[in-house]
């Protein structure tokens, strides 16, 4: 009796190491990016390429932006070249999951991404600003009474600027950010309600108003995000980032693109 159990005991021994083996043979070996981009010598990075400044088709046909030199200072960083994927709002999360990229920029945080894409430090700064001429005398919420202030209608800057007006701000909403711009170059709309990427684009069309920043409603700062696990990536992406900040890199790409310096600790 006992050389029968002993004999079923190591014949069940052997067939759960046989399963175990073939399971394993049948399994995909888990995943690492950043082996995958090393050995391809490409970093495939999933940018919007119509969002001015941080990515926009030039006058020369090529997509040009902060994010597209953000994309290229990674890539150098890594020793690879980079190929840049266009995506839209619907499309960018499955292609990351999908392995159809392997970063994504221009992507910011919540909760419900979190669960399918681990995120990178803050890359851009990214906040909702009012702006005005330069000599109007504006610098908190409280000035907005008697002022007409331009805005995207059902937009976050929309909303943010109805939390705070005070009784007397006139709040004119357009349909889109042309109307808003246009409000406000014109002169039809004292101060305009805009993300800091709208303002960058204004700001560099010089207009003779001289319209700077007042003061910032609302700030969540754009991050970089990769498929869930690939923490290898994001820690390589992290420590170019690191590197990026201390020798002014970004900083310079800042102003050149988005005409503001970064804020101090960014």
């Amino acid at each position: 009796m006992t050389f029968s159990l002993t004999r079923r005991a190591g014949l069940g021994i052997g067939l759960a190491m046989a399963a175990s083996m073939i399971i394993g043979a049948t399994l995909p070996a888990q995943a690492d990016a950043l082996s995958d981009v090393t050995a391809a010598g490409v970093l495939r990075v999933g940018i919007f390429e119509d969002f001015p400044p941080f990515a926009s088709l030039s006058a020369t046909m090529k997509v040009e932006g902060y994010d597209t030199e953000v994309a290229d200072k990674l890539a150098a960083a890594l020793g690879v070249k980079v190929e840049l994927v266009g995506i839209t709002g619907q499309n960018r999360i499955p292609f990351l999951t999908e392995g159809k990229v392997d970063l994504l920029l221009s992507i910011g945080y919540s909760d419900e991404r979190a669960q399918v894409v681990d995120y990178t430090d803050a890359y851009a700064p990214y906040y909702i600003a009012v702006m005005g001429a330069k000599d109007l005398a504006v610098v908190g919420a409280a000035d907005l009474a008697g002022q007409t202030i331009a805005v995207n209608r059902g937009t976050l800057e929309d909303t943010e600027v109805t939390k705070v007006a005070p009784e007397g701000a006139d709040i004119q909403r357009y349909s889109d950010y042309s109307g808003v711009i246009s409000a406000f170059l014109s002169g039809q709309a004292s101060l305009m309600v805009v993300g800091n990427d709208v303002g960058a684009t204004i700001l560099a069309k010089n207009p003779t108003i001289e319209p700077v920043e007042k003061f910032t409603l609302l700030s969540s700062p754009s991050q970089m995000a990769v498929k869930k696990g690939e923490t290898g990536l994001r820690d390589a992406l992290n420590n170019a980032l690191i590197a990026m900040k201390a020798d002014g890199t970004l900083n310079t790409l800042a102003v050149k693109w988005l005409k503001q310096p970064l804020v101090e600790g960014f």
